[in-house]
């Protein structure tokens, strides 16, 4: 098949038509890229030449400032974005760090609101247009903190003359002009004008004048007041100078006057203080003497320190001494001033005089054991006047007919309605005080009824004397410890534990104690009421009173000073014991009794709870039997045997007996304190129902604190045929 073809002139032609269509498509491409490329490279080439006009700019500005400024800014350049770092250009301020929302801010005083027209109005919102108009004048700040800086610059130098800050404000109007020009193009000469005129404006703001003001009266402020410190510690200084140089002698080799600064005063008791004095320096220099061979000045020292002795003897007052204590004292006073001038070594003296103290110390602390050993040993022996009574009355009472030897009312001994007493003792003068006291404060005596337990030496004492002195229409009733059958090893371990080898070598070992101390801790614990049945009486109150419901515990060395028959009615809410509690914030708690690192211990009682007293308790006896607390008392005291518990003593066990049973009474009820604590307020002890003798110092004894003796006394019948035999007074 033979296609149709045309002819060579109609293909050319057609070629040709089509290539007349591709030429101008191709221009216009490759002019419009050209086009494009061209505007791309003047933006760029604009930019950058902005660019590097600014920062020539800032550092023809900052050339003269700080050079850190400049680093700065280039750094900020690379870490914040173009407007961020516009407004911290156009915000350098000197009165604080730069806030960026300061540009949003309306509510700024006058001195932080950017002093143009526009921003006058404050506390106003701007409009769109005025936000605008910010924005852009912001870019025209940067010429005025170059004033700005040259304003620190201005209160920051102090030694810049005049002229020079001329120069300064010359070059920067200069700067002014060439930054405007880089920065706004083509702006005429009354443009940079009016910026200059704004400029100064600036530094001669009223609000940054009265800042610099303020700034300039506080320092001058603080420099008055630093002034005036250096002349008050001055004159301090000179007043201390005056007084030392007035008790001190100016002369090294001077008189000898180390007791003219005290006892210049008229005192009762300056002379002999001067002597005393004068005995201890007579032994430095003595001493010094001595080891330098100065054998004169030695046995002079000597002689004088003898006459000083003698004039000084007992004396404690200057009317006690001597006549010729003058005379001994002044030339005591020559004696010393020879050996300060001939020996006078301040480096031995004061190796001397420490030695002495020293030994002073050692003395002063071996005396304070001796004393603590001796009123130890004071505490557990029985005065000669209590012994005699004892004696006295137990002869007496046997000599009694057998029907004269009883107390009348026995029917009241077991009546529960009754305001009853359980105490137990072996000193007759000691439980007549307590009984007396009682008594002549009770509001209805003849309600009251006290049950006495003494051991069988004083059985026959303690009868006799309240059959002969009767407590009026109480009812008193007096029994003896050995005739508890119900109370022997078997049953109470205290008494099994006291017949043990190792508790009897405890109490009754012969041999002394090798040391002081050792001496006073076992006398301490081997005080014969530890071993008395009746300091652990107090455990079997149900088996001695079964027909009782509740008893009031006392002890003998306290006194009764009003009506005690408030305490029946006391709701213990359950608990078993009613007493005082003696804690304080760090004293008489559990851990001052018991061996917390025993774990028996540790796992069963708080440290911290707090201890109360014996003394004065009153016990519910229905309660105790219920809770059975005779048998928690035989089973700690049988775990206590190698004494790993606690010491020996009736309140540790008491403690752990009682624990989680005991009410706290009132305070007033029970003060204690007055056997060992001279610092018991007599407020305390006037207000107090029962004041209580705990402690060594029991008022029957010597050692007894006069103040308080006062209180035990007034219940003590002087006048006793039996007391005046037996010398008690």
């Amino acid at each position: 098949m033979a296609f149709k073809r045309g002819s060579s002139k109609e293909i050319l032609h057609h070629r040709g038509r089509n290539n007349n269509y591709r030429l101008p498509v191709k221009s216009v491409l490759v002019i419009s890229v050209l086009v494009f490329m061209l505007f791309l490279a003047n933006r760029v080439a604009k930019i950058k030449s902005t660019a590097d006009q600014k920062k020539n700019l800032l550092r023809q500005q900052l050339r003269t400032g700080d050079w850190r400024k400049l680093t700065a800014v280039e750094e900020l350049e690379d870490l914040f974005p173009k407007e961020v770092v516009d407004l911290i250009v156009a915000n350098i301020h000197d009165s604080g760090p730069l806030n960026l929302n300061l540009d949003r801010r309306t509510d700024l005083s006058s001195s932080w609101v950017w002093e143009r027209p526009v921003d006058q109005s404050i506390g106003k919102k701007k409009s769109d247009q005025q936000r605008r108009k910010t924005k852009n004048d912001q870019q025209a700040n940067l010429p005025r903190q170059i004033g700005i800086s040259f304003e620190e610059l201005e209160q920051n130098s102090k030694d810049v003359s005049l002229k020079s800050l001329q120069h300064i404000n010359a070059s920067n109007n200069e700067t002014l002009v060439t930054g405007l020009k880089g920065v706004g193009g083509g702006v005429k000469h009354k443009d940079v004008a009016n910026v200059l005129s704004n400029h100064s404006q600036i530094e001669e703001n009223p609000a940054k004048i009265q800042r610099r003001q303020l700034r300039q009266r506080r320092r001058e402020k603080r420099l008055t007041g630093l002034l005036q410190q250096d002349d008050e510690e001055a004159t301090n200084l000179e007043n201390a100078a005056i007084m030392r140089s007035k008790v001190v002698g100016s002369a090294v080799l001077g008189k000898y006057s180390i007791w003219r600064r005290e006892f210049d005063s008229d005192g009762s008791d300056s002379s002999i203080k001067l002597i005393r004095d004068q005995l201890i320096m007579g032994r430095v220099y003595a001493s010094i003497a001595r080891s330098r061979n100065r054998l004169d000045i030695y046995n002079d020292l000597m002689l004088h320190m003898k006459q000083s002795q003698r004039v000084l003897g007992e004396a404690s007052l200057d009317s006690d001494i001597h006549h010729s204590a003058p005379d001994k004292i002044k030339s005591m006073g020559r004696a010393l001033s020879t050996a300060r001038e001939q020996l006078h070594d301040c480096t031995i003296v004061t190796k001397k005089l420490r030695a002495m103290l020293q030994s002073a110390e050692e003395q002063v602390r071996t005396l304070k054991k001796q004393s603590t050993f001796l009123s130890q040993l004071a505490a557990k022996t029985v005065p000669k006047g209590v012994h005699c009574l004892s004696m006295r009355l137990t002869i007496d009472y046997h000599m009694l007919p057998p029907q004269k030897q009883e107390f009348p009312s026995k029917e009241k001994l077991e009546d529960p309605s009754l305001y009853h007493y359980a105490l137990f003792s072996d000193n007759v003068l000691a439980t007549s005080v307590v009984v007396n006291s009682t008594i002549l404060n009770a509001k209805e005596p003849e309600k009251h009824v006290f049950h006495l337990v003494t051991d069988r030496l004083n059985f026959g004492a303690m009868k006799m004397w309240f059959l002969e002195n009767p407590p009026g229409k109480a009812t008193i009733h007096v029994e003896n410890v050995d005739d508890f059958k119900w109370l022997n090893s078997s049953y109470c371990p205290v008494l099994k534990q006291l017949e043990s080898v190792a508790m009897k070598e405890y109490y009754f070992k012969a041999d002394h104690p090798t040391t002081l101390a050792a001496g006073f801790s076992n006398l301490k614990y081997r005080n014969p009421k530890y071993l008395s049945m009746l300091n652990h009486l107090r455990f079997y109150l149900p088996q001695v009173y079964p027909k009782l419901d509740k008893i009031l515990f006392l002890d003998d060395d306290i006194v009764v000073q009003k009506d005690l028959t408030a305490l029946w009615s006391v709701n213990l809410q359950g608990k078993v014991n009613g007493a005082v509690e003696t804690c304080g914030e760090s004293f008489h708690r559990f851990d001052k009794y018991l061996n917390f690192s025993n774990p028996h211990i540790a796992h069963n009682f708080d440290p911290n709870a707090c201890g109360w007293a014996y003394g004065m308790n009153v016990f519910d006896l229905k309660e105790w039997k219920k809770r059975d607390i005779t048998g928690i008392y035989h089973k700690w005291q049988s775990m206590n045997e190698d004494r790993v518990l606690w010491k020996l003593g009736t309140l540790p066990p008491g403690l752990i007996t009682f624990y989680d049973l005991t009410f706290p009474l009132n305070s007033s009820w029970h003060v204690l304190g007055l056997g060992y604590n001279p610092s018991v307020e007599f407020s305390d002890i006037e207000n107090s129902a029962v004041c209580h003798y705990n402690g060594n110092m029991k008022p029957w004894l010597e050692i007894a604190m006069s103040k308080y003796r006062s209180y035990w006394t007034k219940y003590v019948k002087f006048d006793h045929p039996y007391l005046e035999q037996c010398n008690i007074s």
